[in-house]
């Protein structure tokens, strides 16, 4: 009897892997088949036909990834980023609705960068649509685009900065690099943190910060800021090798690491 108990609790917890492999594939590839639809040209014909419409001058994309209409939600941070960016930058005024790119942008300079910021409008599985429609209006190469987005591995307060590859599981980065094809693009990550009680991770990622976490949200937007304008003013520009991945770049990170800010009480 004890065999046979054993032999049964197993199948049940290989029947569960299996039944929650099949749903995170299908929503996969769900997500996949919409990127594909919604962008009715590939990323390197768009590219094509747009780049030579614009300046020679530089240019850089700065996106914010999370879900139109969840301001305050961990998921949206990146959102959040860009909105305490453009306030930095007095251009806050400035955002307009682009039916041509999925989303809201502002056009702005700095020194001799012309800045494009992106908050989609697109749900995050799919923002990576609303990404290559916008690198392909204005001319911007993927190496040339900063995707600024939450990180679940990393506690509030704690920033990281990738050089290119994987997603990490996260599904709107997971989108962008379908969309461009490649997966060059730099990256801020932004800590939010794992659920600390049995809470599930997607009812964590949607939900808003704690009054506790937003203490500290202030200054952790803050320090995106200036590593972001740290990354737009730096001369040093890595460009890929022609054709396909830069495989020898994909792997690459550099990790920027910080304490949490403290607030006005002592608390961190």
């Amino acid at each position: 009897m004890a065999k046979v108990s054993f032999f049964s609790k197993l199948w049940n917890c290989v029947f569960e892997f299996v039944k929650t492999f099949k749903v995170v594939a299908m929503k996969r590839l769900l997500s996949k088949l919409i990127n594909r639809a919604l962008l009715t040209e590939p990323f390197g014909t768009i590219m094509g036909g747009e780049a030579g419409v614009h300046t020679n001058s530089r240019r850089r994309l700065i996106v914010g990834l999370g879900n139109p209409g969840m301001n305050g939600s961990r998921h949206s941070v990146g959102m959040a980023v860009l909105e305490a960016l453009s306030a930095r930058l007095g251009v806050a005024d400035r955002w307009r609705g682009d039916r041509q790119v999925s989303g809201e942008v502002i056009v702005s300079d700095i020194q001799d960068t012309q800045i494009v910021l992106l908050r989609p409008r697109l749900l995050m599985n799919i923002n990576g649509v609303s990404v290559a429609k916008a690198a392909g209006k204005y001319g911007i190469k993927p190496e040339d685009i900063l995707l600024v987005h939450d990180e679940l591995d990393k506690p509030l307060g704690k920033l990281g900065m990738k050089q290119g590859g994987s997603a990490r599981g996260h599904n709107g980065v997971r989108s962008c690099v379908e969309c461009l094809q490649t997966d060059v693009m730099p990256r801020l990550r932004v800590g939010i943190g794992r659920p600390t009680s049995k809470m599930s991770v997607e009812r964590h990622v949607l939900g808003r910060f704690s009054k506790e976490e937003q203490k500290v949200l202030g200054g952790v937007l803050e320090q995106c800021v200036d590593t972001v304008l740290s990354q737009l003013t730096d001369t040093e520009h890595v460009e890929s090798p022609p054709g396909g991945r830069p495989a020898s770049r994909a792997g690459e990170q550099r990790e920027r690491s910080r304490s949490p800010p403290t607030d006005s009480t002592g608390q961190t």
